[in-house]
């Protein structure tokens, strides 16, 4: 299970910093385009512990989570933000850097993981950025202090089919307190028989796919880097279904 590998990497790897550069698409041509360089740090595994891919490192689908919060970036300037499942936390990162509040958040059961959060802030100068333990499916304390927010920021949640409706419970208890937030997500295409769609149906929940050619993702290179490959990404928004007579 990736959550897992994710707390093993952090106990057993070296680290390395991997660098995105995000230019303003409006400007690529011009002198003094605007762009922001974002540095991550990876956790790859010694081959003898477990093979490289299980590394805790940037999957594809962040950096085009990463990319569309960046084609946002003068929306999300003092926006609160708050991103779970964030490993090396790269979107939220972005978002932090562009002026956005943010807090990180992964699993409560993988401190070394909320390490690595902590990890990606300091490399990047976000003195400011909250990390908390936050659970798929459980009501906690944090949980429940957590400020107003505006966005919710998640890449490749949908991972294992046995996570989805924990993943769905806490995205509805969260907009169902910040009725106008947004959730904004990607996930790989890996299996044609997983789908979310009934999942969302039972959680009072409704999706917008966004075609990745409206925020420049639609390529095998992003801010330059070799992310997201060959790998087929796709980038949705979850918000609350309009209930009848909602306006």
């Amino acid at each position: 299970m990736k959550r897992t590998m994710c707390e093993q990497d952090c106990r057993a790897g070296g680290g390395n910093l991997k660098h995105f550069n995000f230019k303003a698409e409006d400007q690529s041509r011009s002198e003094g385009a605007r762009t922001l360089r974002v540095s991550i740090p990876e956790v790859v595994l010694q081959e003898a512990v477990l093979e490289p891919q299980y590394g805790m490192y940037v999957w594809p689908c962040a950096v085009v989570l990463a990319q569309y919060v960046w084609h946002h970036k003068e929306a999300l300037q003092q926006k609160s933000v708050l991103e779970i499942g964030a490993g090396v936390s790269l979107p939220g990162v972005v978002a932090g850097r562009c002026g956005a509040r943010v807090i990180l958040s992964d699993s409560a059961e993988l401190p070394a993981c909320l390490e690595n959060c902590r990890r990606s802030c300091e490399v990047n100068g976000l003195r400011d950025v909250s990390v908390v333990g936050l659970t798929w499916g459980q009501v906690s304390p944090d949980l429940l202090i957590l400020p107003a927010l505006d966005i919710i920021l998640g890449s490749d949640v949908f991972y294992e089919p046995e996570d989805f409706e924990d993943v769905l419970v806490t995205v509805f208890f969260l907009l169902r307190r910040n009725p106008q937030a947004q959730f904004w997500t990607t996930y790989q295409e890996r299996s044609a028989d997983w789908s979310i769609e009934a999942l969302l149906h039972k959680w009072s929940l409704q999706c917008l796919h966004i075609p990745l050619e409206s925020f420049q993702a639609n390529k095998e290179c992003l801010a330059g880097s070799n992310l997201p490959g060959s790998h087929t990404v796709h980038m949705i928004v979850i918000t609350m279904r309009k209930q009848s007579g909602d306006t």
